[in-house]
């Protein structure tokens, strides 16, 4: 992208600001940004945001990977005791829509004790959303990434499929952006 993404701007923010604002409007009783350890420019947009500094997650290896900060956040403890689910949000999803979001969050209220996830065509997208059993088993969890930890829990997963072509989207090339950019426009 020639510079991080969670800072390319969106809206009236930055896709960091969005997120954070939208997980906010969904009413998350607590959010949590989990960003390298020595990630100057993350740091300054949050706190551009006035994102609390107390609920930073550090992640001292973020070369090792996106599965590295889901294992940091597991092992936080920082969360509010009143948390019961946790939704791992993408940085490069900005563009889905909130109908989609709100949508997947009425889904895991009927699915409490599952892993929940959008789907299109069959296909488990992103954000996912655990509950607090099986988020707190990502923070020992051996598995190589998260979808291995998700594969090895068939039966404790629930999809649910939404009609949203925004989940086939992630923002890993600058078309990605533009096109990401274009279809938020049109919602």
């Amino acid at each position: 992208m020639g510079r991080p993404k969670m800072l390319l701007p969106w809206s009236s923010t930055s896709v960091l600001g969005h997120l954070i604002a939208q997980w906010r409007r969904l009413g998350a009783l607590q959010v949590a940004v989990v960003c390298g350890a020595a990630d100057r420019a993350i740091a300054d947009e949050l706190d551009r945001l006035e994102f609390p500094a107390g609920d930073r997650i550090r992640n001292p290896a973020p070369e090792m990977g996106m599965f590295s900060s889901i294992q940091c956040a597991a092992r936080w403890p920082g969360w509010n005791r009143e948390v019961t689910h946790w939704a791992l949000v993408l940085g490069d999803q900005p563009h889905l829509r909130f109908d989609t979001l709100q949508e997947l969050l009425t889904f895991a209220t009927a699915h409490r004790q599952n892993i929940c996830q959008p789907a299109r065509r069959g296909r488990p997208r992103h954000p996912v959303l655990l509950p607090a059993a099986i988020f707190a088993q990502l923070g020992a969890s051996t598995d190589s990434d998260l979808n291995q930890f998700l594969q090895r829990r068939p039966e404790q997963r629930a999809l649910c499929e939404i009609d949203d072509d925004g989940l086939d989207l992630d923002l890993d090339t600058p078309a990605d952006y533009e096109r990401a950019a274009a279809l938020s426009q049109t919602r």
